[in-house]
């Protein structure tokens, strides 16, 4: 009998451990989606397509992006939320989305916190002030005298309200005594496209988005707001250089997926990332575009993601800032 008992064990468990799915292994079995919450052509969708082209050759599936612009990233932030964590659908998108809009926007469908499981920071880069090439300033202290002569009047373009963008804007304009009007746009490409083309006046872009534009001069570039000088324009000074204290801002773009991911999935992604971010084929081109690679793991990811969310909260609720505004 005893015999028997043990016979029978040994064949449930060796039942068990053919029907149990490989889920590393196994996966992915069908396209890969990720999403970028802002519309194609900003900085987030190019991460995402430069990333995944990379990652490609190493996946039996498709990466497929779908761009889901809307609410500062929020509508497409809450989709992923909401989506199943099997690993078929993550997201690649910035700061504003993960860190900014839990204050900005209360009634928003997710919490970074609770809702994703983050992957990887894949890059950071300062933000850059630039101006419309015709623009009549040429330096940081024409600009603010521009801004003091014609209060409220001249148009700041930002990617979405609550963006690092428009965020910085308001920094700025609470550390120099100025005031403009903020315009929004549903991703960095349209407020690009609309400063170069005369339609605004100016804009904090990121250093990797604006780079190629300033050095075909279809932008002017004032100042950065790094610590230390872009190696993009290594003759372009930063505020902290021009005695404008605390406006040391950094936009940083990411990778996650819902919360609750299998473990081994997380660490395939993970590892397919930050391979594929410090492949010489990929780190160089980033490089070059004004981005530092970051590329840390999922739990540094999620710690980072907690402090931005606090740093903001603050900044935002100092300023009083409002979607509205």
């Amino acid at each position: 009998m005893l015999k028997s008992l043990h016979a029978l064990a040994g064949g449930v468990a060796l039942l068990c451990a053919t029907a149990m799915p490989i889920v590393a292994q196994d996966y992915p079995s069908k396209p890969v989606t990720v999403i970028v919450p802002f519309a194609p052509g900003g900085a987030s969708d190019t991460i995402a397509r430069l990333t995944t082209q990379i990652m490609q050759p190493n996946f039996a599936q498709p990466l497929v992006i779908e761009n889901k612009p809307g609410a500062t990233g929020a509508v497409g932030a809450g989709e992923v939320a909401r989506s199943k964590p099997d690993g078929y659908t993550l997201m690649q998108a910035s700061i504003g989305t993960y860190s900014t809009n839990l204050t900005l926007q209360p009634d928003a469908t997710y919490d970074a916190r609770k809702d994703l499981d983050m992957l990887t920071i894949a890059v950071r880069t300062p933000n850059a002030l630039v101006t419309r090439p015709d623009f009549p300033a040429n330096n940081v202290e024409e600009f603010v005298a521009e801004l003091k002569k014609k209060p409220d009047a001249l148009l700041f373009a930002s990617s979405g309200a609550g963006s690092s963008d428009h965020l910085t804007a308001e920094l700025f304009w609470q550390l120099t005594g100025t005031t403009a009007i903020h315009v929004p746009y549903k991703g960095g490409a349209p407020a690009q496209t609309d400063v170069m083309g005369g339609h605004a006046d100016a804009s904090f872009q990121n250093v990797g988005a604006i780079a190629n534009f300033v050095k075909e001069g279809k932008m002017k570039i004032l100042a950065v707001t790094g610590e230390t000088r872009s190696p993009a324009f290594p003759d372009v000074p930063t505020f902290k250089e021009l005695g404008i204290e605390g406006l040391d801002v950094y936009s940083w773009q990411a990778f996650s997926g819902p919360k609750g991911l299998p473990a081994d999935i997380r660490t395939k992604l993970e590892k397919g990332l930050t391979e594929a971010l410090n492949s010489p084929d990929l780190k160089p081109k980033l490089e070059a575009m004004g981005y530092e690679i970051v590329a840390n793991d999922g739990a540094a990811a999620d710690a980072f993601v907690a402090q931005e969310i606090d740093r903001w909260a603050k900044v935002i609720k100092d300023g009083n800032i409002k979607l509205e505004n």
